[in-house]
Parts: structure tokens; sequence; C-alpha cells
């Protein structure tokens, strides 16, 4: 995760005085000790370190304080609000209007990522059910126009661009128009990388910004310059009337704390943040968010935010499934594919409050390769078998060697997937039914505000006692390391990991299973 050190650090001071039997100004003054070391560590301000320290000491009056009061949560409380004040601007970016035709201009450094942060936001705006498309108006930097086609392309995004013209001026305007006539609703322009000393490019940059009129001018900076931030996005500022900031290089670079309180400091709005090459690995930046889940508190309402853009409640048939108990492997089929389009594991995992600690390393690439591997020995099943509940493999085992086969596994890999369907398929009728947790999913509920976060605490209470969320996840997906995604044919999970688990949660054992091994 983006920061993650800073997190933990900040997050184990703040633990720490639970532990203490009295708190008082020597038990406050260690915790702002501990946690302005981090900050500094982190290559945050020296000033706006000394700011923070100052506010939480005023807010929290240890001698003023009156009896009774839970001085732990004050002190918790101001924190946090602190920190968010840290990366706080306070001025509102500018939100894309459906229906119209919204120009965005990406400006930056050379080198910063602008070319492949495009691509990612057209991905997730796209995503969201916009009309995207790209212009590619760099014609400065050699391949700057091929390396756009391949990610829009990987994307299925349009885009345009032109190998013969060499005004970039023209480009964009010639781009704008074609998308503008063809009702496209957002149009993001790629215009090449100059700092605020090349005094031609910046008249460049002002040229095409006054042919396209963008709504918005998004400056994109490179988060391992730090403190330095500040300076290139007020001169970016001035001449380009910057109206938000993407930082980019956030997957957990130390001077990353630097980069978003410099620029933070400059009034100008972060929208977005970077945390690696991939489509996915970009996180919108909302201050109390980032922080939260900094500090290991999760990311509810953007977890569900991601589950929203799958437009799971458009599928009628799973959610009739789901409140009646039913599962079928079909359903989990479907629910892989979903899986596959949020992104990577660790990335969902990090959003779930207290799952931040949990080691991740490896797991992404390795979790891919094992659904992978679980849709193709499904693509192997017939329509019947897709729609039943796995008993017909029960009652007919030349079913699970004709699937082996067909998928080129082995039987006891058909079993394993299985072994797995019936565990989800028990947690359904479990969580399901009358249970009710499922009722209602195609609601306005799941929408990341009070009732998903209910949802998450009612299966904490119906799991087996001694079982959390945190285990429950990391037995479901085999371990997530060393013998479990990693370990066994072919990646899958340990079988009588995977059976011991199922006992745990009273959902009985897969009779027949593991007789049938050639």
């Amino acid at each position: 995760m983006v920061l993650a050190d800073l997190g933990r650090r900040i997050n184990s001071a703040l633990a720490q005085i639970n532990k203490e039997p009295v708190i008082d100004a020597k038990v406050l003054d260690a915790l702002l000790k501990e946690i302005c070391a981090a900050l500094l560590a982190a290559d945050v301000n020296v000033r706006l370190v000394s700011t923070l320290r100052n506010n939480v000491k005023n807010t929290v009056n240890i001698q003023e304080l009156a009896a009774g009061i839970n001085k732990r949560k004050l002190i918790q409380k101001a924190v946090l609000d602190e920190l968010c004040k840290l990366v706080e601007p306070g001025v509102e970016p500018y939100k894309p209007k459906k229906g119209k035709v919204n120009i965005i201009m990406f400006v930056g450094l050379q080198g910063s990522g602008k070319t492949t942060t495009c691509t990612k936001l057209a991905y997730h705006y796209q995503r969201k059910g916009w009309k995207v498309c790209l212009v590619c108006a760099d014609t400065f930097r050699a391949g700057a126009f091929d390396q756009l086609k391949q990610n829009a392309t990987k994307a299925k995004i349009p885009y345009f661009g032109s190998y013969t013209e060499t005004d970039p001026v023209q480009i964009a305007h010639e781009g704008v128009e074609k998308f503008k006539k063809e009702g496209f609703e957002i149009i993001i322009v790629d215009t090449s990388g100059r700092h605020k000393q090349e005094f031609e490019l910046f008249e460049e940059m002002k040229q095409i910004s006054a042919v396209v009129n963008p709504n918005n001018t998004i400056f994109v900076m490179d988060g391992t310059i730090g403190q330095a931030a500040e300076s290139q996005a007020k001169a970016f500022h001035e001449a380009a009337e910057i109206g938000s900031i993407i930082i980019t290089k956030m997957d957990g670079h130390a001077k990353g704390g630097g980069a978003i309180s410099a620029v933070a400091a400059t009034r100008s709005p972060i929208i977005f943040i970077g945390t690696g090459e991939h489509l996915h690995d970009l996180e919108r930046f909302e201050p109390r968010r980032f922080i939260q889940k900094m500090l290991g508190m999760g990311d509810i309402s953007g977890l569900m935010e991601t589950v929203q853009d799958l437009k799971l409640d458009q599928n009628k048939n799973l959610i009739k499934n789901l409140e009646q108990g039913i599962f079928t492997i079909r359903d989990m089929y479907e629910q892989f594919q979903n899986i596959s389009q949020l992104g990577p594991l660790s990335k969902m995992m990090q959003m779930m409050p207290g799952m931040s600690e949990m080691n991740f390393e490896g797991s992404d690439e390795l979790g891919a390769q094992r659904i992978k591997r679980l849709m193709t020995i499904m693509d192997s099943m017939n329509e019947t078998e897709l729609d039943s509940d796995g008993k017909l493999f029960h009652t007919q085992p030349k079913r699970i060697q004709r699937v082996a086969r067909g998928s080129g596994t082995s039987v006891r890999e058909v079993e394993e997937l299985l072994i797995q369907h019936k565990a989800f398929q028990g947690m359904v009728k479990k969580f399901g039914g009358n249970k009710g947790l499922f009722k209602g999913m195609g609601a306005p509920g799941m929408d990341g505000s009070k009732s998903s976060q209910q949802m998450m605490s009612q299966m904490q209470r119906m799991m087996p006692r001694g079982m959390n969320m945190n285990d429950m996840m990391r037995q479901m997906m085999g371990g997530m390391g060393g013998g479990g995604l990693g370990g066994g044919l072919g990646g899958m999970p340990d079988l009588s990991q995977m059976q011991n688990m199922m006992k745990q949660m009273g959902l009985g054992g897969m009779p027949g299973m593991g007789g049938n091994r050639r």
C-alpha cells in the first residue's frame, strides 16, 4: 500500500497509548514525538510537522480535560483530523458533467508517467459508464503516440494521433473536434512533458490550452521528487491554470509524504494517486479516506464503490439466488470473472478494515493464475454441470474425469474446485435465505455507508467462535502463500486445509471426494 511504513508507524504509536494505565502530558509527548519522526522520515515538510504537533497539543489540553472524558479517543481523533488537514487543500476539484463534452488536458514533467496516467484515467471513467477517448498531442517524445496507441488498444478506448503532423496544436484541435462530433463525453488530451525552465514548451502548452479550451487541466506529478513538488506545481499552476493534480509512482516510495503535503500546500486538489503500472493502479484521492486506509482502518466506501462499478445489482439471477441461499457453479464462475475485473487482490483486501496488516507480497500474480486455472476447469463443464450445485459430480464421478481431461488438469484439481465451491455454497446458505444477510443487495444500501458496515459486522457475528474475517479470507483463498496459493498442484490450496476450514464453519465436508484420483 501507498506509504505503508508511515501508516504502520503512526498506527503503532496510536496503539501504544491503549497500553498506558494513565494518559498524561508525558504519554502525549511520547506519542507526538513518534508520529513526528514517522512523518519526517516520509519527507513531510518540517514546518507542517511542527504545525501538526502544536495543533494536537492545543486540541488535547491534558491539564484542562475534565474527569471522565475518554482521553485516548480524543487524542486519536485529534491526530486523525490533523493528518487529514496535512493533505487537504480545501479546494473542490472539477467533476465531469454527464451528457456534455468534458475536455481534460494533461500536463507535467518529462518522465512523470503522464501518458500511462491518461489511459488509467480514461479506463477509470469508462468503467463508470462514460464515453471516453484519448488524443495524443505529444510530438516531442519519440514513441509517445505508439505508447498511447498501445495502452488505449489494451483498454479498448478510442484514440487519435498522427505520425506525419508535427504541430501538436493542430493535432489537439483536430482530435478534439473529431470526438466532439462523435458525441464523446470525456476527451483526454495528452501533451508533451516539460519543466518550468523550458519557456518555449510552456508557450506551446498555453497555445494547446487556448485551442482545446479544457474544462480541467491536470498536472501529473512524480511522487518521488518529494518536497520539490511544490515549486513545480506552483509554476504549472501559474502558466496553465491547473485545476487538479495526479501524483504518480506512489507505490511505497518514502518521499510520497513530501509530495502530497507539498502539493496540498499549493491549494491545488489532488484527485488521484498512481500506485503502479497497471490500468487498475489509480486510486481516487480523498484526504480522510486516504489517511484511514494508510492507518489500516480500511476503506469500506471505496470497496463498495469498486464493487458497484461491476453493476452486480443488474445481475438479477445472482441476487435472487443469493437471497434464496443458492449458489451454483455458474455463479462461482461469474464471481471469478468479477474478481478479475476488480484489479489486484491486495488492493481490494487493503480496503477492508484490519486487513492491511496481511502479507500480500507476490499474491496478486499467484491469485490471478489460480483464478484463471479454476475458470479453465469450469470452461470444460457443460451447461447442466454449471447450473448444478455440484452434487452431480458426487453421484456421477466420471464427470470429474471428463472435466479434468477437457481442461488439461488433474482429477485432484477438479475435486478441490468442487470442495471450494461447496465452501462458498455453504456460506451463501448460512448467510442467505432466512438469515437475510443478502436481502436487498440491489438496494441503495450498498453504497459504503452505515448499512454496508453493518453487513460486515453481521458476517463477523455469524462466523464460528475463534474465526474472524481475516482467517476466512486467508483460508478461502488458500492461505495467500507458502502452502496456499503457491503450494499444491498448480497453485491449488491444500485439500486438508480447505476441509478443515469447512468443518470450522460448520459447512460439512464433501463426501466421496478424494477417492477417484488416478
